[in-house]
């Protein structure tokens, strides 16, 4: 019996992690975690019956105690509910889902708890990776990407280890579905609307990350990500735009083959993989048609109109506490866009601004990340209320 906590159940990657649950009888849901969604909530401990649930806030704990008051549940709620849910003993996987730097403390105690971490939350290796990957050696964890691409990386390397250190890979192809805007101006995206761009092309996802897609830091942040999974530089990491997010990412090898891995764009898969690795289970769905599909397609990523991408390889290169203000002036700007208070061109313009002003930490400990975050939040309102 796999046994499983998630922090984020009522997000895309949590309700998605709960399909694979209810198709693998296997599967145990000992603990979910949530922000603020009560009601959803309620419907998974009635379906799951797991041992904790969790609440972001006391209020929405208090309310959740009060509707499963007939259930055998311990309802927590903040970061010590966190905390006490990623280390909890009935578990073996921690699936953090949940969006955010609030997932690296609930990280780092599941490592130290033993606890093998489906990863899909970025911001825990952007901006903690360098304590993240050797705590998880020091314990003989196991991290295990659930991003559709960090999964097609690592189904990939199979046969050759779980990274990128062999002398034999020589690049990891990152691919990229080049989201909604793909191939307009910078002159074409000066009235992009919060709707034009909330539809991504190929993938179903939520509102942060689609807006992510659509500038190419989502694929920065995936950059950032390979480079602490894989143990790789830079260099050895190249972004290729694939409209059809049929080839999920590869891996070139040193004799020229490239092995890569293929399928519908369905997380579902990647959750799946993580859950039972190095198991591979039947999977319900869509399979792809080569006949059908025709034809699949390669570009450059145009960094001149999306700059995203390319503010992300310095954030990476300058390292330290760099990543932290790329990732959290991009999570301030992308909510600004989404509250309608700056146009879509300047998330990127802001990003850049509050990596200019930061006097880089070298190696930054949890508590010198998090300040990070807030200060880069604080210059982010700042800017906003002297315009």
């Amino acid at each position: 019996m796999k046994k499983i906590a998630i922090l984020g159940s009522t997000g895309s990657i949590g309700t998605q992690t709960l399909d694979v649950a209810r198709a693998n009888k296997d599967c145990r849901i000992v603990a979910l975690a949530a922000g603020g969604n009560v009601a959803k909530m309620e419907e998974q401990i009635r379906e799951f019956h797991p041992v904790v649930a969790g609440m972001w806030t006391e209020d929405a704990a208090s309310d959740l105690r009060d509707r499963v008051a007939d259930l055998d549940v311990k309802v927590v709620a903040g970061m010590e509910g966190l905390l006490e849910i990623a280390a909890l003993p009935q578990s073996q996987v921690l699936v953090t889902a949940i969006v955010g730097m609030i997932g690296i403390k609930p990280t780092i105690a599941a490592i130290k708890a033993g606890k093998d971490i489906a990863l899909a939350n970025k911001e825990t290796l952007v901006t903690a990776g360098h304590i993240i990957m050797p705590l998880a050696r020091e314990h003989h964890v196991a991290i295990l990407p659930v991003d559709s691409e960090h999964s097609a990386i690592f189904q990939s390397l199979a046969g050759e280890g779980t990274d990128g250190k062999s002398p034999v890979v020589e690049k990891i192809l990152l691919t990229a579905s080049g989201g909604p805007f793909r191939g307009r101006t910078r002159r074409e995206l000066e009235n992009i609307q919060v709707e034009d761009a909330l539809r991504h092309p190929n993938w179903s996802m939520g509102r942060k990350i689609t807006i992510d897609s659509s500038t190419l830091v989502n694929k920065g942040l995936e950059v950032m990500e390979a480079k602490w999974l894989f143990e790789v530089g830079l260099d050895r990491i190249q972004v290729v735009v694939h409209p059809q997010s049929i080839i999920h990412s590869a891996v070139q090898y040193a004799d020229g083959a490239i092995i890569a891995q293929l399928g519908v764009p369905d997380m579902k898969l990647p959750i799946q993989y993580a859950l039972f690795y190095p198991e591979r289970r039947y999977l319900e769905g869509k399979r792809v048609d080569l006949f059908e599909l025709g034809q699949l397609t390669f570009e450059k990523p145009d960094t001149e109109n999306f700059p995203g991408l390319a503010l992300a390889y310095r954030a990476a290169e300058v390292g330290g506490s760099m990543p932290t203000v790329y990732n959290a002036a991009n999570e301030k700007a992308v909510e600004l866009f989404l509250e309608r208070k700056i146009p879509y061109l300047e998330i990127g313009e802001l990003i850049g601004k509050a990596m200019d002003r930061h006097h880089v930490i070298e190696n930054p400990t949890v508590e010198d990340i998090l300040a990070v975050e807030q200060q880069t939040y604080e210059y982010m309102r700042e800017g906003l209320s002297c315009k």
